[in-house]
């Protein structure tokens, strides 16, 4: 056949335009050429020489996307474009074959104009990335010329009768509509950006977002294109290949996604509904949602609502095509040559449907572009939850710092709820709008599937589908129940971490007590609990996963059955398959309802309970806290101009200038008034109706120092949170004197609005910002420096100056990174004394006038105490005129006071000077004088420089000794295979491979149990087999039919084959239901497997974990930090006992699927085989590149989100610091930051999980496309029947569906599978050695009854690697004698404490106690027949008996008298429930003296014979101390007790005396006898102490 443009039939003279030019069909397609060819010839030098010299170039980000008005319209209309000339071109092919000869005119303008569409795009990205508009007119003049043409041909054929019912006139009608469209974006760009024919073209910026270079998030501003393929993501992905991806990598958010943008547009909408008539009405959160975040929503259903229905075109497709795959044509050459005007074929509208390789293309095409628009939905629906997440947290933040401490202190509202809020409420939230979209998009899609089956199968059809839609409740059902097993779960977890919590807090305790098997059984018994409702869960987990199985099964049978008996036969295979692929299609949605209506569910409780915590009580604005309220009103007025400035004015008190004199300042007029706060007949509350503080009247003199002093527990605290604003005042008022107008110290940030500067900023201008030391030190996860400066400016000398007065240099210098180090809770875990310190550093740093100090000495030892107060204190913070507050137990400080105020039970009992009080008060003074033992004058300092140091300092050391281990420990994470990451860091582009650890994979497996394995991999093996037989059964069966029908039509049916046939149909239809019933117990068997596998391995797992780590040694727990041993009960435990199993299914489940299908597909036609090699390679790097990317960006999402629930948390904690210095806006502002990091990290994490389905998606239509062309081509040659290419095409359609979740699975287990194997790090330690030489039988009942101590040649150190901390101690202790051992910090006192429990490495000499050497005892026995009192109490949350007496061995009235000699009778007999009265975690609800006391009384509880005390008085008052001391004295009388002392006089009437030092004695004597030594070191002590 000869090829010619109008084609060369003989009969007709193709070129003759006799009857007029335009009336000859071949040249009005000619014609049509002409706009095509123009375009091509002018846009192409233009786009290969053009863009040499991008001068035009505007330099911004990304050679930007600055978009032209109409950009989306433009893209959307020129696919449409495209498509249309698609279906020109087949149309023209399809018509060309009818006719004679080829007519090349009929497709190919066609083809031209598909070229120049795709040109016209690509030279359109190009010019709008230069922003060169002028070139535009080409397009402009292309678009004109188009439409003129294509009127022409429309013109045409209406004149020769060419109407709607000739498909060709549609697409030129289409063609028409579209050239126009176009034409009329082009003018409207034209008269926007005023380009041409204006005098003054439009100067255009790129937005604000793209010339910021921080901003790497470019969703919003590239083309249409690359927003549906995320191809700007390409770069990201496959360099994550090279190195990983970073913080700085991913960069800023734009402005319209971050917190602060969408919290002001929530917050809006929330104010908004509080109307004038009822101001206390709650707003509601679901409509400020709504008007927030109403709109994208909306968009997103509407992608929803196109995927969906485009969703129907595979079924539909697969129809036609089995249906006319072997059709012959029946009309003849001669019908059709009736068709023909203008001398061509005219095909009729429905004809082109009906050709099986024309819907293969529209199957192919409509499968992108559903999966498209559903990713798009997708994609807007997460951005949105993102948004609104950050929002809420922002909304929950600002609320925190307005909660009412009476709130937090009362627990209504605890740090726990605070978490999750932040935590787990926003989640649900945003999860919630994630999964939205799906609540009216399902029920649409349900509705058009069950009409399009019933067109295909009539009544049977909708039998199969009530099978599902009555088993849709039954799957609710199961879901909620899902939900309400987690909630136990979670219930039951939380209890089971607290637990843990507090024995790895107290496990030294536990140890010295040999309490650690009681405590671990107690964890055991709550992880029992747990694990019961983790089978349930479990059991409803399989079940779920059995119903989504089973249901298409039973749907399928149901149907196939039904429709059997009602017509006598089966259905053909065009009806089968296109109803097995809607039924795979309608199961999803009903599968997901219940998922999704389970969350609507959790959101709305989630909303309410974020109501009521924002409806909480906030602190009173009272206006007793601002002086005059005039006054306030006019400092407001002068201030609120500065607030958009940084106004931090250097203060005029350290101007740099030499800081050796500080310069004394003028008193200002303001400081003469000489009160700087006055409270006035106050009684205050936290909140509990019973008065806390009652009828205070005191004045706190400016520029001087008030002390207030009073027993433990009588309200010191609560004044000065009183002052603070904290508490609840019932009358009465505190007025604070207004702060000199020139030194406004509050640090004001750029507040959030200029709105937001509500009274309560006035407020805080008003009061002083006053530095404030809690008695609970408060430390921000951040380095020493940042914890001291705490936002104000650096300024080294005065830095330096208050580090010397805290005498915080030693310790600093023992930290592995001097004050750069991160301390906190994440950070190094420093005792209470340095935390205490460096919290008083941080009130003396920051530049107020007021400073307030909360027993700042509780935790210091003599030493430290002194050169705080004399150097900090008196210097520091007198010379400088400041006012200060201090509360103190230590009364020898008094004379340093100017103004004293002493406490009783809650109200003041005195106020003066001391000289006042000593002339008025005489008894008080006398009974002050018998408690201070130091004279009135200063003692000259003459003990030496480095007996500052403490033991804290001793701790510390001991952590760091080996820095490298503990930096093992903490990057972990890291240490994915140390070997390839040494190579890493030489080289920063070697490959990154993810490898799965297969390793630890078996180790999970195998730690469930080998039968359970065989049982799931055999089960699943098994249940796919049969699924894929079930299908081909059904093929073979439906093809008989036509080859049936076929071969009847010739003759007419004899009874017998109509018999044979009936008997061939049975025989079909039983074995498919028997088919169908083991699928349906596989199913069954598979789902609960898997499950039970994963429930074995947890349990397992967790046991050897707890065990391991409580039998550590206590070395392990100082080196290893708390947090990280945590991690490994919460955060991993939780992925292996929940998340792991189902990961697992899953993806055994789609990986089988899809190889089942491509396996089904090449037996078909085995020619698929060729195509799916090229296929296969593509598919393998994208999961390659995706899945180092996705691990990357899940660790940034993990790394990130840590900070920002840490920052909430110590926000909740430090409230009070926090708002005493007025630094609220300072940590609004890092809350916004740390929100927006962690926002970005999970904004890329879900664009990377889009990357990945988009790219699968359309791997999947590809293979969609190459399986319907290998059956079609294949059926020109008679290769498959009908029924197998319709089983060819279903398998091929849900491949799309799970070839994304493989990949996604995978990167999901290989991240998950880290979890076991940070726990699988911790089961190789050490135990410690429990069992002892020595048989029980051999060690006396009562051993030890005398409490001889006999230490020969004693050397003790930590760990085998390190230094000896006790070098060849000998002593001898006498049954009965009370021994007190002192010495510097780091002398090994503490360390001979240790030794006696063998709690330490004795690895020469040894201690006889009665005869027994200790290190032969079983460890148990040894523990439980001692006593010891540690210095820091240990509480843990129970009852005060389960306190005192874990075991339970003992009566009450030895409990009572127990808590009689601690002084706690009276006490504890007020507390409802006297001994079974409730201690809170860590004992809060207790002062510290008290716990200390209670820590006593366990001591006594214990009878043993030798008790010894660790520093046991460092926290109480002198008071308390000298009861406790003649308690010892008394209830002892007869026992041994070693004091291991922090105060000298405390030991100065003991029988023996040792003094250490370096691990060695150094004098050992009657403290009479060591006193007698002048020059000696007890000596020296007890001077300095006196």
């Amino acid at each position: 056949m000869a090829w010619s443009f109008c084609g060369n039939n003989k009969d007709i003279n193709a070129y003759s335009v006799e009857k007029g030019v335009l009336n000859n069909g071949c040249f009005v397609d000619a014609l049509n050429l002409v706009p095509h060819v123009f375009l091509l010839f002018i846009t192409f030098p233009i786009l290969f020489i053009g863009w040499g010299s991008q001068s035009s170039k505007v330099q911004i980000h990304h050679n930007t996307w600055l978009h032209f008005p109409g950009h989306n319209m433009r893209w959307i209309l020129t696919f449409l474009l495209l498509f249309v000339h698609v279906c020109e071109f087949a149309e023209g092919i399809v018509s060309s074959k009818v006719m004679t000869t080829n007519q090349l005119h009929l497709f190919m303008p066609a083809f031209m104009g598909f070229i120049a569409a795709t040109t016209s795009v690509v030279y359109y990205h190009n010019i709008e990335t230069s922003n060169f508009p002028k070139l535009l007119l080409v397009l402009f003049i292309y678009w004109v010329l188009a439409f003129i043409t294509k009127s022409i041909k429309l013109w045409k054929y209406a004149e020769f009768y060419v109407g709607p019912q000739h498909l060709r006139f549609c697409i030129t009608a289409l063609l028409v509509i579209l050239y126009g469209l176009l034409m009329a974006v082009e003018i409207n760009v034209i008269r926007v950006r005023k380009y041409v024919f204006f005098a003054n073209p439009q100067k255009v910026k790129p937005p604000e977002d793209l010339q910021d270079l921080g901003v790497r998030f470019l969703q919003p501003f590239v083309n249409l294109l690359s927003k549906a393929t995320y191809w700007w993501m390409n770069p990201l992905i496959i360099g994550a290949h090279k190195r990983p991806i970073e913080l700085k990598k991913i960069g800023k958010l734009p402005i319209a996604m971050r917190a602060l943008t969408n919290y002001l547009q929530l917050k809006d909408a929330y104010e908004e509904q509080r109307t004038a008539e009822n101001p206390d009405q709650a707003p509601s959160i679901w409509r400020s949602m709504y008007r927030a975040f109403g709109r994208p929503i909306l968009l997103s259903s509407t992608f929803r609502y196109l995927a969906d229905l485009l969703g129907f075109a595979g079924p539909l497709c697969i129809f036609g095509i089995v249906k006319y795959l072997n059709v012959k044509d029946k009309v003849s050459q001669e019908d059709k040559m009736k068709e023909t005007y203008l001398g061509v074929y005219f095909m009729s509208s429905t004809e082109l449907l009906r050709n099986s390789s024309v819907l293969a293309i529209l199957l192919f095409l409509a499968l992108v572009l559903q999966r498209t628009f559903l990713q798009a939905s997708y994609y807007v629906t997460i951005e949105t939850g993102i948004n609104l997440r950050g929002a809420l947290l922002a909304m929950i933040y600002n609320k925190i710092l307005r909660l009412s401490t009476s709130n937090m202190s009362m627990g209504e509202m605890t740090l726990g709820q605070i978490n999750n809020l932040v935590a787990i409420e926003t989640n649900q939230l945003m999860w919630f709008l994630f999964l939205c979209p799906n609540l009216w998009a399902m029920p649409v899609q349900i509705v058009m599937g069950l009409i399009l089956l019933y067109y295909l199968l009539g009544w049977s059809a909708l039998v199969g589908a009530s099978v599902i839609v009555l088993l849709a409740p039954v799957q609710y059902l199961i879901a909620t129940k899902l939900a309400d097993t987690q909630k136990s779960t979670l219930e039951h977890s939380t209890d089971r971490l607290k637990k843990t919590s507090e024995i790895l807090k107290g496990i030294k305790l536990l140890k010295l007590y040999s309490w650690e098997n009681i405590f671990c059984d107690s964890v055991e018994e709550t992880r029992g609990k747990e694990l019961t409702s983790l089978k349930t869960f479990a059991f409803y987990t399989s079940m779920s996963i059995f119903m989504n199985a089973a249901i298409p099964i039973a749907a399928v049978l149901m149907t196939f059955a039904i429709h059997y008996i009602i017509n006598e036969t089966g259905p053909t295979p065009s009806e089968a398959f296109a109803a097995l692929a809607l039924f795979h299609i309608l199961v999803t949605p009903l599968f997901l309802l219940s998922t999704v209506v389970r969350f609507a569910v959790k959101a709305l409780i989630s909303v309410q309970k974020l109501g009521e915590f924002l409806q909480s009580d906030e602190i009173g604005d009272d206006s007793w806290r601002n002086g005059d309220i005039s006054v306030s009103f006019e400092s407001g007025k002068k201030q609120l101009g500065m607030t958009k400035v940084i106004n931090r004015k250097q203060p005029l008190r350290y101007q740099m200038d030499n800081y050796e004199q500080p310069t004394k300042r003028q008193m200002r007029p303001t400081e003469t008034e000489d009160v700087a706060v006055k409270v006035t007949n106050g009684s205050f509350t936290w909140g509990n109706n019973l008065l806390t503080l009652s009828d205070i009247n005191i004045r706190i003199p400016t520029g001087q120092l008030t002390m207030i002093v009073g027993q433990v527990g009588c309200g010191k605290s609560s004044l000065l949170l009183a002052m603070l604003g904290e508490m609840q005042a019932v009358e009465g008022r505190v007025n604070w004197s207004k702060p000199p107008e020139c030194e406004v110290t509050h640090d004001s940030h750029i507040s959030w609005t200029e709105t937001e500067e509500t009274d309560e900023d006035i407020r805080s201008k008003n009061r002083n910002s006053v530095a404030y030391a809690a008695q609970k030190s408060w430390l921000l996860n951040a380095t020493v420096e940042e914890n001291i400066i705490f936002g104000s400016s650096f300024n080294k000398q005065r830095y330096k100056a208050v580090i010397d007065a805290c005498s915080l240099q030693p310790d600093i210098d023992l930290l592995p990174f001097g004050d750069q180090t991160d301390i906190g809770e994440r950070g190094i875990n420093l005792s209470g004394g340095q935390r205490q310190r460096i919290c008083v550093a941080r009130a003396l740093y920051q530049n107020t006038n007021i400073v307030f100090l909360d027993d700042p000495f509780s935790a210091l030892d003599i030493h430290l105490s002194d050169h705080l107060m004399q150097e900090g204190i008196v210097k520091f913070l007198q010379d400088d005129k400041r006012t200060v507050v201090l509360v103190t137990h230590k009364l020898q400080y008094l004379t340093n006071a100017d103004w004293i105020i002493a406490m009783k039970d809650g109200s003041v009992l005195r106020e003066g000077t001391l000289k006042d009080i000593q002339t008025h008060d005489i008894q008080l003074y006398d009974h002050w004088k018998t408690l201070m033992n130091r004279q009135d004058q200063g003692l000259e300092k003459d003990v030496q420089q480095d007996s500052q140091t403490t033991l804290e300092r001793k701790v510390l050391r001991r952590a760091f000794y080996s820095r490298e281990a503990k930096n093992q420990l903490d990057d972990e994470d890291e240490e994915e295979e140390e070997e390839e990451e040494e190579d890493d860091n030489m080289s920063t582009t070697t490959i990154r491979g993810s490898k799965i650890p297969w390793k630890v994979c078996w180790c999970y497996l195998s730690s469930g149990g080998y039968f359970m394995v065989f049982l799931m991999v055999s089960s699943k093996l098994l249940k796919h087999s049969v699924i894929v037989a079930i299908d081909y059964w059904l093929a073979i069966w439906t093809s008989t039919k036509t080859n049936l029908t076929d071969s009847g039509n010739t003759t007419l049916p004899t009874p017998e084959s109509v018999t044979a046939q009936d008997w061939a149909d049975s025989h079909y239809l039983w074995v498919f239901i028997i088919l169908c019933a083991t699928g349906i117990i596989l199913c069954l068997i598979t789902s609960l497997s898997v499950e039970f596998l994963g429930l074995t391995a947890a349990t397992s797992l967790h046991h050897d974990l707890l065990n391991k780590i409580i039998h550590a040694p206590i070395r392990f727990f100082d080196i290893t930090p708390l947090g990280q041993i945590l991690n490994r009960f919460s955060a991993d435990t939780n992925i292996i006992d929940q998340h792991i199993p189902p990961t697992l299914e899953s993806l055994t489940r789609s990986t089988l699927l899809c190889l089942s299908a491509i396996g089904v597909i090449a037996f078909i036609t085995p020619a698929f085989l060729v195509p799916l090699i090229p296929l296969g390679v593509a598919f393998y790097f994208i999961q390659k590149y995706f899945r180092v990317a996705s691990k990357d960006l899940q660790d940034l999402d993990d790394s990130t989100q840590l900070p920002l629930l840490c920052h909430f948390s110590e926000t909740a904690e430090g409230l009070t610091t926090i708002r005493a210095f007025r630094h609220e806006a300072r940590f609004k502002q890092r809350m916004l930051e740390l929100t927006d990091t962690n926002n970005t990290a999970y904004l890329f994490l879900s664009a990377a999980n889009r990357w990945l389905e988009v790219r699968t998606d359309y791997l999947g239509a590809v293979i969609v496309l190459t399986a319907a062309g290998t059956s079609i081509w294949g059926c020109t040659y008679g290769c498959p029947a009908g029924g197998l290419v319709g089983l060819g095409l279903t398998y091929a359609l849900t491949v799309t569906n799970y070839l994304n979740w493989v990949v996604r699975n995978l990167a999901d287990l290989e991240v998950q599978m880290s979890a076991v194997k940070k726990v699988n790090s911790f089961l190789s330690t050490e135990s410690e050695n429990y069992e002892g030489s020595l048989d029980v039988s051999q060690v006396p009942e009562n051993w030890p009854q005398d409490g001889e101590i006999k230490i020969q040649d004693l050397c003790v150190r930590y760990d085998p690697m390190l230094k000896p901390v006790l070098k060849h101690v000998n002593a001898c202790i006498k049954p009965g004698q009370k021994v007190g051992i002192c010495g510097r910090t780091g002398s090994g006192k503490s360390s001979l404490s240790l030794a006696f429990f063998n709690m330490v490495d004795i690895f020469e000499g040894k201690i006889v106690i009665d005869g027994i050497d200790i290190c032969k005892l079983p460890l148990p026995m040894l523990r439980s027949r001692l006593s010891i009192i540690l210095q820091d109490p240990v509480l843990f949350s129970g009852s005060i008996r389960f306190n005192l007496d874990p075991e339970k061995m003992c009566t009450d009235d030895r409990l009572w008298e127990a808590l009689e000699i601690a002084q706690l009778k009276n006490m504890v007999k007020t507390l409802p429930g006297g001994l079974d009265g409730m201690v809170t975690e860590g004992g809060e609800n207790f002062s510290v003296g008290q716990r200390q006391l209670f820590c006593l009384a366990r001591a006594f509880v214990r009878k043993s014979s030798i008790l010894i005390m660790d520093e046991a008085t460092a926290s109480i008052d002198m008071a308390t101390e000298n009861i406790l001391q003649k308690v010892v004295m008394t209830a002892f009388a007869d026992r041994t007790v070693v004091t291991i002392a922090h105060r000298v006089h405390t030991i100065l009437t003991a029988d023996l005396v040792i003094v250490m030092k370096r691990g060695k004695i150094l004098e050992y004597d009657k403290p009479a006898t060591l006193l007698e030594q002048e020059d000696g070191m007890f000596a020296s002590f007890v001077k300095a102490d006196m």
